[in-house]
C-alpha cells in the first residue's frame, strides 16, 4: 500500500545520506520563504491568522513570525504558512500537477521548534516533504478532476511532521490515513475572482497534516487503506497513480533540485510572459524614445494550455478587482511590464488596480495558444509576445526558460538580493545580513530555535526603535 510505501521511505531517509548540493538547496527556500513571509507581514488575510493563531497561546511552540508569541505548531503553521504564500513569490514546481513545494518549510519548522530540534533534522524533513508532494504531483494530476493542488500538501506535511515527531513507521502510516481522508480541497480557490483564502489553503493543508502526526502519535488509528481504498484517495480524488522512485533510491536525484524559484511576485506561468514583455519595453523605449500606452495598438500573447486554462482564460482577468485576482492574471502581469518595465508586490496594490491607464491599456491584450508550446509544457514555459503600434511597427520577444528554472537558475546573490527586497523594509538591512548568515549555517545550529529567535517583530503597533532594540537582543 502506497501509505506503507512512503512511510518506510521517510524513516529511511537520513541527512547523512543526502548530498551538498541538496543541502544547499533547502538553505536557499529557507531564505527565499522568509523574504516572501516578511514582504507580507503587512497583507490583510496574513493579519487575520496572526490574530487567529496568537489566541492559541503556548510556552514552547512555534513562533508567529514577526511577532513575539508562539502558539500550538499546527496553528503556527497556518499563520507562517500563509506569510509565505501570500505575494505569490515563493517557489514553483511543475508538472502533471503544480505546486508551491516551499509551502512545507513553514509547517516542517513549525513542528522543529517544538521537539527543539536541530537544523539537521529540519533539513531532513523540508527535503522530505519536498520530495513526496513533488512525487505525487508527478503521479496525478488533481485540477482536470476539480481538487486543488493543495490536497497533496496535507500527506507532504504529515510525513514531514511525523519524521520530526520521529513516530515509527505503524504510526506514520495512521498519521498519513489521517491526513489523507480529510485532504480535499476545492478547486475553486483559484477560479473567478480569486479571495484571501488563495494564500490560506496549502497552509490550512499543513494545519491539518501537523494534527494527523500529533493524532497518530497519541494512539489515534486512521481509515485504510486510505488511497487504494473503495472511497479512497485514488477513486475519489486523484485517479489511478503509480508513484515514480523517490529521491536518493537507485540514483534518482531529489525532487527540490527540480524546483523553480520566482524572480517575481506572481503566478509562475506568467513569468516567462513578464520577461519577455520586459524585453520588448526596452525595445520600444531605445528606438521611439519613449513608451507610450496610447501609442500600442494591440498586444498578443502566445501561451500553453496549462498557462492559458489558470491566468488567461476568465473574464475577470482583465479586470481583477483584488491582488490574488491580479497576479493570477495574465493580461494585468503583462500590461504592468509593459507600463511600469518592473514587478514588485506594489505593481498589485491598490492604486494600480484601479488606475485607469493600466485598466484601458490590459484590454488591447488578446491571449492565443501555441500548440507547439503546449506540447513542451511543463519542460519548458514558451511565452511568445507582439506588441504592435498605431505607426505599424511591431516587436516581438520569446522567452522559453524563465530566470529562477533549473534551465536559468537563480544565484545564491539572486536569492540574497531578492530577500533584501522583501524584508529590509521590516528587519532592516543589517539585521537581514544576519539572518542571511544564520540560514547559511543551519546545518550547524543545535537547535532551530536560535534561527527563529532572530526573526524580528515587525509590525504597525511597533516603532522604529523598538524593532531595533528586538533586533538588537536577538542574536
Amino acid at each position: 500500500m502506497l501509505a506503507n510505501q512512503l512511510a518506510e521511505y521517510a524513516g529511511n531517509l537520513s541527512f547523512a545520506n543526502l548530498p551538498p548540493t541538496v543541502i544547499h538547496e533547502v538553505k536557499r527556500r529557507i531564505l527565499d520563504a522568509f523574504g516572501c513571509a516578511y514582504g507580507a507581514l503587512s497583507a490583510p488575510p496574513c493579519k487575520i491568522v496572526r490574530r487567529m493563531a496568537a489566541a492559541i497561546k503556548v510556552k514552547q511552540g512555534a513562533r508567529i513570525w514577526g511577532t513575539r508569541r508562539q502558539t500550538t505548531s499546527d496553528w503556527g503553521a497556518f499563520a507562517n504558512g500563509t506569510l509565505v504564500r501570500y505575494l505569490d513569490c515563493n517557489d514553483t514546481y511543475l508538472s502533471k500537477e503544480p505546486a508551491h513545494p516551499s509551502d512545507n518549510i513553514p509547517a516542517c519548522l513549525a513542528v522543529a521548534e517544538e521537539v527543539q530540534a536541530n537544523g539537521k533534522r529540519l533539513i531532513e524533513a523540508i527535503v522530505l516533504a519536498y520530495e513526496v508532494q513533488c512525487r505525487l504531483c508527478d503521479a496525478a494530476a488533481l485540477r482536470p478532476r476539480g481538487w486543488d493542488h493543495v490536497t497533496y500538501g496535507a500527506f507532504s506535511v504529515a510525513i514531514g511532521a511525523s519524521k520530526l515527531l520521529r513516530l515509527p513507521k505503524n504510526r506514520m502510516v495512521h498519521a498519513i490515513n489521517l491526513a489523507g481522508i480529510t485532504a480535499g480541497a476545492l478547486r475553486q480557490t483559484r477560479v473567478g475572482e480569486v479571495s484571501f483564502w488563495k494564500a490560506c489553503a496549502f497552509a490550512n493543508a499543513a494545519r491539518n497534516g501537523i494534527f494527523a502526526a500529533h493524532a497518530a502519535r497519541e494512539g489515534m488509528t486512521g481509515p485504510s487503506p486510505v488511497f487504494e481504498g473503495e472511497k479512497g484517495f485514488l477513486n475519489i480524488i486523484s485517479g489511478p497513480l503509480s508513484l515514480p522512485c523517490l529521491g536518493g533510491k537507485d540514483g534518482v536525484s531529489f525532487r527540490i533540485l527540480d524546483t523553480y524559484i520566482k524572480p517575481y511576485p506572481l503566478e509562475y506561468h506568467a513569468q516567462s510572459a513578464v520577461e519577455a514583455a520586459f524585453f520588448i519595453r526596452r525595445r520600444i523605449v531605445t528606438e521611439e524614445g519613449t513608451f507610450d500606452p496610447t501609442h500600442v495598438k494591440s498586444i498578443e500573447v502566445g501561451s500553453f494550455d496549462v498557462a492559458i486554462e489558470i491566468i488567461g482564460c476568465d473574464p475577470e482577468k482583465w479586470h481583477p478587482q483584488t491582488r490574488e485576482t491580479a497576479d493570477h492574471s495574465l493580461p494585468y502581469c503583462v500590461a504592468m511590464a509593459l507600463l511600469d518595465g518592473k514587478i514588485t508586490p506594489q505593481s498589485f496594490g491598490k492604486r494600480r488596480l484601479t488606475d485607469h491607464t493600466l485598466n484601458e491599456f490590459m484590454q488591447k491584450v488578446t491571449i492565443y495558444e501555441v500548440k507547439e508550446f503546449t506540447e513542451r509544457y511543463p519542460v519548458a514555459m514558451p511565452t511568445t509576445i507582439r506588441v504592435t503600434l498605431l505607426n505599424g511597427r511591431h516587436y516581438d520577444s520569446q522567452v522559453d526558460y524563465p530566470k529562477g528554472h533549473p534551465c536559468r537558475p537563480m544565484t545564491d546573490q539572486d536569492i540574497e538580493s531578492k530577500f533584501h527586497a522583501l524584508a529590509d523594509r521590516k528587519m532592516g538591512h543589517d539585521h537581514a545580513n544576519k539572518i542571511i548568515e544564520l540560514v547559511w549555517k543551519l546545518d550547524t545550529l543545535r537547535n532551530v530555535e536560535i534561527l527563529t529567535k532572530a526573526l524580528p517583530i515587525a509590525g504597525n503597533s511597533l516603532g522604529r526603535k523598538a524593532n531595533e532594540r528586538h533586533a538588537s537582543t536577538s542574536l
